[in-house]
């Protein structure tokens, strides 16, 4: 059976998971959130008091590494070593050592084979820096986000915001925006980067309704129509 794969790609703050989260709901497929996997091994390297760049240690900590990705009426849980641990993910300090954890080809091998054998199973929305490249290189739908950094800045503030995190200021935020950009963009392993073959949305100063538009309308017809039959997939 073929499994319908649509990636997305782009920076942080770009919009991707918004947009892979519309996409899955519209078409009635799963969104996989491949940067929580990244963000849960992040928080293991500072819980178990490692530096997330620290090759030798952290290939010692991938061996003990649990990581369970549970989906209940659409939404995506993540369990680190059996505790849920999707919000505590999200903090400004997890960002960073995932982006930093994320750079090491052992980490990255480990999580795309999670990743790959998840989107062989079923159809789904894949959003993350290399789905489209290296996760899912034949996907036939790519799409990649872009931002202004001061624009994609303000939005995670704001997101912050709203899980009650007021730890970072606008530049702090920017800041790690910026250096985020950098070690995505230049780790020597998959790193971020725009494949020929994908469409390019700028959302700078898009609604989130307009970016979701965008994409659609690079979308088949037939997806929409058998969005139902693509829920039991």
């Amino acid at each position: 059976m073929t499994h319908l794969q649509i990636a997305i790609d782009g920076p942080s703050g770009s919009g991707k998971s918004t947009l892979a989260k519309s996409v899955s709901r519209i078409l009635g497929i799963l969104y996989l959130d491949t940067g929580a996997m990244y963000r849960a091994c992040g928080l293991k390297a500072i819980l178990s008091g490692i530096a997330p760049k620290d090759e030798v240690k952290v290939s010692e900590m991938l061996k003990t590494l649990d990581i369970d990705i549970r989906f209940a009426d659409g939404d995506q849980r993540v369990f680190l070593d059996g505790r849920d641990v999707s919000s505590e993910i999200r903090k400004p300090e997890v960002s960073v050592a995932a982006s930093d954890i994320s750079s090491l080809p052992e980490v990255r091998t480990k999580m795309v084979a999670m990743q790959r054998q998840i989107a062989e199973s079923r159809s789904v929305v894949l959003d993350g820096r290399d789905i489209g490249s290296h996760v899912l290189p034949d996907a036939p739908y790519k799409f990649f986000l872009t931002a202004d950094p001061e624009e994609r800045a303000k939005r995670r503030l704001e997101e912050l915001a709203l899980r009650g995190i007021h730890t970072q200021s606008y530049e702090e935020v920017l800041a790690d925006i910026r250096y985020r950009d950098h070690q995505d963009s230049t780790r020597s392993f998959a790193p971020l980067v725009k494949m020929p073959d994908a469409v390019v949305i700028d959302t700078t100063k898009n609604t989130q309704e307009q970016t979701l538009q965008e994409l659609l309308q690079c979308l088949p017809r037939e997806l929409f129509s058998s969005a139902g039959e693509n829920r039991e997939k």
